[in-house]
């Protein structure tokens, strides 16, 4: 979007200046390609006070970018390039095919359509700033010197499709200070999820799962309210859907706590995740509900030769998916207990209280989190105080524009951290070329 905007602009002014994309990997916007689980959710529709509310750094640093491109803005942009949108539940636009690949075609064919010249498989190795502007050196030896330069390259999440922090070295090797980075939108993994031998934060998704990860993974959780603790301490309250995946606890409501969750672990705190699956259903009512079930289970006649422990799975089949039920028995094994009569004689016992309560807050303690190799977004960056918020503009190196994932800025799940880079790169391009 930003080579869209200064190709633009030219145009609109008559300039002859040209402008070309450096691409380091084969095709451009491999990012895009995967995201929404490769259906792209490119914006939110949402109104500026709504959508502030999900960006997560530095909201007002956006306000100047998304007024220029507004969401419905964006979309017609896109429509205008021939590709139809739809909107689907909580304001999200996708392309109306579901194929992200379609995004980045129109990209590519709006840039074509300005004169813009894409160099793919051209990996810049140094920039340096000289007197007429800057000059790039490139991996393959090559040297490319231009007037302006917008840096557009990411941050650091999903390195396989080229983000591999490229521009946050270049801004910082141009004397820009660097905003900590952390993984964020990530996998959250709770302890004696993974075979974890080294006690390190940072585990990877091909860690083999222990015992809990093995009865969890594939589980989804629907409408249930999650409490991100931190020290004991309510840090944030979700409500909305989870699910236990090959990395960890994600989902939509499993992202929107990871951030906190992940600057959290780093700085040395104690994390812990509560899951409601009773959600507004106070305990005492639940303890009502779960003790009528049991009495219909246990009179019911063909429960008459079970075992105690088989129908308590029952009445766990009545209250969650099957597919929970190992791993909630294995997390709370004082829902069953035995009581010895005598030497030889035992009696097992249903707790209904037990059950209720770990209906309310099922806990879970948070060993550590899936990196930069499968998270959404980097959070972190180039410091906004160094960015002019009107231009996207260096306040420290004339000329140096920055946008998108590589800004101190990211956002919730949910449309809002694409339509921050679209914005962003297209205020970068415009200002870019309206200074030459």
């Amino acid at each position: 979007m930003a080579a869209w905007g200064a190709a633009d602009a030219l145009v609109a002014k008559g300039s002859d200046a040209s402008v070309v994309v450096l691409e380091k990997m084969p095709r451009p916007a491999r990012k895009v390609m995967i995201t929404g689980k490769g259906r792209c959710n490119f914006t939110n529709l949402k109104d500026w006070n709504e959508f502030s509310a999900h960006i997560r750094t530095n909201p007002n640093f956006g306000k100047p970018s998304f007024f220029n491109l507004t969401p419905q803005r964006l979309i017609d942009f896109f429509e205008g390039y021939g590709m139809p949108t739809v909107v689907e539940r909580g304001d999200r636009a996708f392309p109306e095919s579901h194929r992200a690949s379609d995004v980045v075609d129109t990209l590519v064919s709006a840039c074509h359509s300005k004169g813009v010249k894409i160099e793919t498989e051209a990996a810049v190795k140094t920039v340096e700033q000289t007197d007429e502007g800057f000059r790039l050196d490139m991996e393959n030896g090559g040297v490319w010197t231009c007037r302006k330069l917008i840096i557009a390259t990411g941050g650091l999440s999903y390195p396989g499709t080229g983000s591999t922090g490229d521009g946050l070295r270049w801004a910082s090797g141009l004397g820009h200070r660097l905003v900590p980075t952390f993984p964020s939108l990530t996998a959250l993994v709770p302890k004696g999820y993974k075979r974890q031998e080294v006690k390190d934060l940072h585990i990877d998704r091909s860690t083999p799962f222990a015992e809990l990860g093995e009865k969890l993974a594939g589980v989804s959780l629907k409408n249930v309210g999650v409490q991100l603790m931190v020290q004991d301490t309510l840090a944030q309250d979700e409500f909305g859907d989870v699910d236990f995946t090959d990395g960890g606890l994600e989902g939509p409501i499993g992202f929107q706590i990871s951030r906190k969750a992940v600057k959290s672990l780093i700085n040395g705190s104690r994390v812990c995740v509560n899951i409601d699956m009773k959600h507004g259903v106070p305990l005492e009512e639940l303890l009502v509900r779960v003790r009528e079930l049991w009495k219909e289970v246990d009179h019911d006649p063909r429960s008459a030769r079970l075992r105690e422990k088989e129908k308590c799975r029952i009445l766990l089949g009545k209250l969650m998916p099957w597919d929970l039920i190992p791993a909630f028995l294995a997390c709370h094994p004082q829902i069953i207990s035995l009581e010895r009569r005598g030497r030889t004689d035992t009696k097992v016992w249903v707790n209904m209280l037990e059950i209720a309560k770990a209906l309310k807050c099922w806990r879970f303690e948070i060993a550590g989190y899936v990196g930069y190799e499968r998270c959404v977004v980097t959070a972190g960056g180039v410091s906004t105080d160094e960015v002019v918020a009107k231009s996207l503009e260096s306040k420290l190196i004339p000329g140096l524009h920055l946008c998108g994932e590589v800004l101190d800025v990211d956002c919730d799940t949910g449309g809002y951290n694409l339509h921050m880079a679209f914005c962003t790169g297209l205020l970068a391009g415009q200002s870019a070329a309206k200074a030459l």
